[in-house]
């Protein structure tokens, strides 16, 4: 490996052990949707190696979102964990029948979110804005889109007020 490599790899790292851990939750989301576009863009090019090198990166992001889902800190962890698993499924039906129809139905339920836990995060560290959801302080909490048939359905509200807080409803960090 060049030094160069070498220095770019350190430099990823460190950002990530250094990151929020809301930092960390949009940096899984922004590689999440990298990867998931990279493969849409190696299916239309019948590229199946990268294709599958992407869709199986992108499943176990999401199988790592999932895995830190806090049910005992938010209510509507279980109905993001469902829709999180409907997506796993789409990138492995996505993946064995080189469906592009299922990748890009997977960046549609996703970029929401992806936008959603941005703003979430943006407003943790504006102190202008409260992150607790409420009419006056115009933040809005991430909310998974309607939940696709055979999902265990919305994920709903994701931030919850807690002594002077929000409380995160991943455990990453």
């Amino acid at each position: 490996m060049t030094n160069a490599a070498n220095a770019r790899q350190q430099y990823a790292r460190d950002a990530i052990l250094s990151a929020s851990p809301a930092r960390l939750l949009t940096m899984l989301y922004d590689r999440l949707l990298l990867d998931l576009r990279r493969a849409e863009a190696a299916q239309e090019a019948a590229d199946w190696q990268t294709a599958n090198s992407q869709l199986l990166h992108a499943q176990d992001i999401i199988t790592e979102l999932s895995s830190t889902l806090r049910p005992d800190v938010w209510d509507g962890a279980e109905g993001l964990r469902g829709l999180y698993e409907y997506v796993r499924m789409a990138l492995v039906n996505a993946n064995i029948h080189r469906d592009v129809a299922r990748t890009r139905e997977a960046i549609t339920l996703l970029t929401p979110l992806q936008e959603a836990w941005h703003a979430a995060a943006g407003a943790l560290h504006d102190p202008t804005q409260d992150p607790t959801p409420s009419a006056a302080s115009g933040a809005t909490a991430p909310a998974a889109p309607a939940a696709p048939a055979g999902s265990a359905g919305s994920a709903g509200s994701a931030w919850s007020s807690s002594t002077g807080g929000a409380r995160t409803v991943h455990a990453v960090g």
